[in-house]
């Protein structure tokens, strides 16, 4: 393992499984390096660190209150830094199309503690304020405008494909008929009607009866995994050969999409069992560091309890 220099990170957010994508991205003095999921900079502080005062640290936030993590890095970075304000998707897109090409590129992927640790963002369930939940306040979809405007269909489909909800079904129906007297403004609000919607006993079940449909909401707002399915091939074609790529989920959706994104490129040759030699040409892509995803000892789950679901896969490139 690398030594641990978080308490030289520039900022005070504490990055999950950091000396593990350290170790895994093994970045080296005159790399560029790719943080496609800024936030606070945890990851990226210590990445810089690792460049040695010789290299490029890339920093990529939709978040404009991510600004002010980076410019207190990049005083003290040492090294080339430029920060990209946008959906990670359509600005890796962008880089890849202008030739940019990279040596390390993280993705650490839902929300972040900068956001969640403002209540005013709306992406907690613990604290009541506004239905809000944009990762980029200036955009368009908020979540009081999807629970407000969403058909009850629709509603039950985000919390059961997004959250997998169980009582999805009960719980549109619960807001669709609570809006119809007064429209959800609040997450406290929000809060009450999942549970009063559930059966009791399930409110005491596996943690906060809204933590469910809040992901799904949040997932929807900031449409998380779309952005993730087109953001993982256009960091992969910036890499380099020998360019390691670092996904960092919370849930199953996201590391399903990571898994099998990361499989298709190991396996190279697509012809069909049967043939008696290949006839596609083609060949692996892509390395795993490890056939199962990376998940956080008993220590930092102790010490970071928003950490015991992360789960990171690293492929190279070929």
């Amino acid at each position: 393992m690398l030594p641990n220099v978080l308490q030289n990170s520039a900022t005070d957010h504490v990055p999950v499984l950091a000396d593990e994508v350290r170790e895994l991205l093994a970045v080296r003095p005159g790399e560029t390096v790719v943080d496609a999921t800024f936030g606070a900079g945890g990851h990226a502080s210590l990445l810089a660190a690792d460049l040695r005062g010789r290299g490029k640290l890339i920093a990529i936030d939709r978040d404009p209150g991510a600004r002010v993590y980076f410019d207190r890095l990049a005083k003290r970075a040492g090294v080339q830094t430029r920060f990209l304000r946008g959906d990670f998707s359509v600005v890796l897109e962008q880089l890849a199309g202008n030739d940019v090409q990279a040596d390390a590129i993280l993705l650490d992927l839902g929300v972040s503690s900068m956001q969640i640790d403002r209540p005013e963002r709306g992406f907690s369930y613990t604290a009541d304020a506004p239905l809000d939940m944009r990762m980029d306040p200036s955009a368009e979809v908020s979540a009081a405008g999807i629970v407000n405007e969403a058909a009850e269909r629709d509603l039950a489909t985000i919390f059961k494909r997004y959250g997998e909800e169980r009582y999805a079904r009960q719980i549109a129906k619960a807001i669709v008929r609570r809006r119809k007297e007064d429209p959800f403004q609040r997450t406290g609000d929000l809060v009450e009607t999942i549970k009063a919607a559930i059966p009791a006993p399930a409110r005491f079940g596996d943690g906060h009866p809204a933590k469910r449909v809040f992901q799904a909401l949040r997932i929807a707002v900031n449409d998380e995994l779309g952005s993730l399915e087109a953001a993982l091939p256009s960091a992969f074609s910036m890499l380099r050969p020998g360019g390691r790529l670092a996904v960092i989920s919370f849930h199953s959706l996201e590391d399903r999409i990571v898994k099998r994104f990361m499989r298709d490129r190991e396996r190279g040759c697509e012809c069909p069992p049967d043939f008696p030699v290949c006839v596609c040409g083609k060949t692996p892509e892509l390395r795993s560091t490890s056939r199962k995803a990376i998940r956080p000892n008993a220590a930092e789950t102790a010490a970071n309890p928003r950490s015991s679901s992360a789960r990171l896969r690293v492929g190279v490139k070929t």
